[in-house]
């Protein structure tokens, strides 16, 4: 790749992250403006708000811009995506209305209505002609020939567990079914991400593993197979014993679909599912991110530990100035550090320090 010219080194790190081990430092994606930013121009925002999302001449203008101007150290790496504006979760190939804005998207609910045993879950697959999964399959071939010794294409934010039922229920609703009929919501997510598996994920993968070497996706990692990450924002909001018994299993059927799998702990209110996750003997990895406000995931230490410790690999963002503490506190075994660092020469010097600090 152009923008990537050590790719190959990095695939060997990112490779070696997934099963725990390293190869001669922790993986280590460090971001940063370019030296030589200001010669390029960045594109104009369309007129129509709309076009921000859907345009693909801007589209590709936006993303050869982010590439251009971006240094990539260690394993960060160039990831053609159209952006994550909520058009391209699962719950919107179902037929949920979508309202695009400014930063993302709104999804209606469209089974707000009842109780949620009024609906057979078997009707819910994928529209074939629905506007926005036609949209999907088209971004990801444009990706794929947009990327050619480029980048990566990035599969889309594509939905998951809990949260599509969430999206097309209601949170309330949900949450009231989870009291009602925790055992049909259970089947009814159970059944959703069977759907997602072989009509969403799969025939998204066969359109971008040839160009792709693999998968990638929003979460900034690289696998040579099948890989996604998983994630349950809902399980905010309700107990561990509940998440257990009615998400968990969900969530193990797609690590075992999955070749890679790292799941999001999304917000320090999802912390008191990560035994639950660790349980999960497909699992690869666990992302953890404190959530806005927060202080860096380094801040809960003793979890980050653990979590090492259960076998599973790592993958936290952290300031520059935390690189050193992480390096000294954790194992490079199963380590991925993510940097936005503020300069090419710092970023450079964040690299050797890991390669001086890493330890097992």
């Amino acid at each position: 790749m152009i923008y990537k010219p050590d790719w190959d080194q990095s695939k060997k790190r990112l490779e070696a992250w997934w099963h725990g081990d390293a190869v001669d430092r922790c993986a280590m994606a460090v971001w940063a403006p370019r030296d030589d930013r200001g010669r390029f121009t960045p594109p104009s925002f369309p007129a129509r708000m709309e076009d921000r999302w859907l345009d693909l001449d801007y589209l590709s203008a936006r993303n050869e811009y982010e590439m251009e101007t971006t240094f990539y150290g260690g394993e960060a790496f160039p990831l053609w995506n159209a952006g994550y504006p909520g058009w391209d979760l699962m719950q919107s190939y179902l037929g949920a209305p979508v309202t695009l804005m400014e930063e993302t998207a709104w999804i209606d609910p469209i089974l707000s209505a009842g109780r949620l045993t009024d609906y057979n879950f078997q009707d819910f697959t994928i529209q074939p002609q629905n506007r926005w999964w036609k949209f999907l399959n088209r971004v990801h071939h444009f990706a794929v020939e947009q990327s050619r010794g480029r980048s990566i294409p990035s599969l889309q934010d594509l939905g998951s567990s809990g949260d599509t039922l969430a999206a097309i229920r209601g949170n309330e609703q949900l949450l009231m079914d989870l009291l009602d009929c925790p055992e049909y919501v259970q089947q009814f997510d159970f059944f959703l991400m069977q759907v997602w598996n072989e009509q969403v994920f799969e025939p998204s993968y066969q359109i971008t593993c040839e160009a792709a070497e693999g998968s990638a996706s929003w979460d900034n990692l690289w696998a040579a197979g099948r890989h996604y990450p998983l994630q349950n924002d809902f399980s905010y909001m309700i107990s561990p014993r509940m998440f257990r018994k009615v998400f968990l299993p969900t969530i193990s059927m797609q690590t075992e679909y999955l070749d890679y799998s790292v799941y999001h702990v999304d917000g320090v209110g999802a912390y008191a599912h990560v035994d639950a996750l660790c349980d999960l003997p497909r699992l690869n990895a666990l992302q953890i991110i404190p959530g806005a406000g927060k202080p860096s995931a380094l801040h809960w230490l003793d979890m980050l530990k653990k979590i090492q410790a259960r076998g599973k690999s790592l993958q936290i963002y952290i300031p520059p100035e935390e690189v050193e503490l992480a390096l000294s506190e954790l194992s490079a075994g199963g380590l991925w550090l993510g940097v936005q660092a503020e300069n090419e020469t710092q970023a450079r010097r964040l690299i050797e320090m890991a390669e001086k600090l890493s330890h097992n």
